[in-house]
């Protein structure tokens, strides 16, 4: 009996390619399998295409709700930013289209998933470990690791022999991957890290030099570290993501340009854009700053940081992103309220901060007379707190203590 193999399948260069090479290279019904993460003119055409190439079935599932809510929101809430900067976009992806992969492959009895991803990028590790949690019975392959194609210019010839409508082109092979919460750009010129990005390598944000001349200040309330509410409409998780990122982008919010360590060991360089990603995480962090103790607050960062490690190295199944995770959602019960933001060129300015939990005590905080600090309980503090390293100084000095 033939093999039947799911494809995890974008339309991209590497995908589109692949259905047409797995179909010559294997006896194997094959079935082309997109989710839907908000990738928008990326699915135009997509079922076409993928018969056109050699697949047998298409399938497209939309989970643009189940990623904001279940995969978006969790990072949010953790404050995961990859290195102190990068939201995320794709990694964050990554483990939803795995449980997709798995999912589909029961339900149509495969004994293999292939996918599009490099030797040498995040993106298989982040495939195949999700898919041997899930599923580990099943078979994984991983054609871009095997096949004869050295480069992107190799993979264009070879479409155009087969007519395969692919979207990179010769003078700008720009590998891009979309979804609500980013776009990722990479590729062609961008690898020379000592030159600027070329403004067509961006896709949804204006240039902070060109974008309007009057800022535009925008609210976000927040329920459970969650937001709900922009400028005072209610909006549902994806309609929120999506009207923060118009927002964002008219302002030149969100755009980056990074050199990030990969889950293989080398450096690569990045270009992303995430307008809605960028603006969530400042109004968050702004409102765990305001309503959190100091000692949450601190620890938190530690989490923070490992979180954003685990889900960038492909471990979101993995017990310990579960057990960190529990601490996060404990520390948002009380991050409630609103945050109030201008934009302007690029730049976030915090205007606003409101919360029923916040901390902040302006009598205790104020020099004026309204000040209910006691200032004397200061001495003793410090005398206290100090005592280890006077003590400390002392030995090393040698100086005898007298009563």
């Amino acid at each position: 009996m033939a093999d039947k193999i799911i494809v995890a399948y974008s339309g991209g260069l590497d995908t589109s390619v692949m259905v047409k090479w797995l179909s010559l290279k294997y006896d194997g019904e094959i079935i082309a399998v997109c989710g839907d993460l908000g990738q928008k003119d990326e699915l135009c055409g997509l079922e076409e295409k993928a018969l056109k190439t050699g697949a047998s079935k298409f399938i497209l599932k939309d989970l643009k709700y189940e990623f904001i809510t279940e995969y978006v929101w969790k990072a949010l809430k953790a404050g995961a930013l990859y290195e102190g900067t990068y939201p995320m976009a794709c990694a964050i992806g990554r483990p939803l289209l795995a449980k997709m992969l798995t999912e589909i492959a029961q339900e149509e009895g495969a004994d293999i998933i292939a996918h599009g991803c490099t030797g040498k990028g995040n993106d298989q590790v982040r495939f195949e470990v999700g898919i041997q949690t899930l599923a580990p019975d099943i078979k994984i392959e991983a054609p871009l690791r095997t096949w004869e194609f050295k480069s992107r210019e190799e993979e264009m010839e070879y479409a155009l022999m087969h007519n395969i409508p692919v979207k990179a082109k010769k003078d700008s092979p720009y590998s891009i991957d979309e979804n609500l919460w980013g776009i990722a750009v990479e590729c062609g010129v961008l690898e020379d890290a000592t030159i600027p990005p070329p403004e067509d390598a961006f896709q949804i944000t204006v240039n902070p030099k060109k974008a309007p001349g009057e800022s535009e200040v925008i609210s976000i309330h927040f329920e459970k570290g969650v937001p709900v509410w922009v400028n005072g409409i209610h909006f549902d998780p994806v309609t929120l993501v999506s009207e923060l990122n118009k927002i964002g982008g008219r302002n030149g919010i969100g755009r980056m340009d990074l050199i990030e360590n990969r889950v293989v060991g080398i450096k690569s360089r990045e270009i992303y854009e995430a307008p809605a990603a960028v603006i969530l995480h400042n109004a968050h962090h702004e409102l765990e700053k305001l309503i959190l103790d100091k000692e949450t607050f601190r620890y938190k960062q530690d989490v923070s940081n490992k979180v954003a490690n685990l889900i960038y190295d492909g471990l979101w199944f993995s017990p310990l992103f579960n057990s960190l995770m529990a601490f996060v959602d404990s520390t948002q019960e009380n991050i409630t309220g609103e945050i109030v933001l201008e934009l302007y060129k690029g730049n976030i300015t915090i205007l606003s901060r409101n919360s029923e939990f916040s901390l902040y005590n302006k009598e205790l905080a104020t020099y004026t007379s309204e000040d209910t600090f006691d200032h004397k309980a200061s001495e003793g503090f410090i005398k206290i707190y100090g005592l280890p390293y006077k003590t400390m100084s002392l030995v090393n000095n040698k100086i005898k203590v007298t009563a």
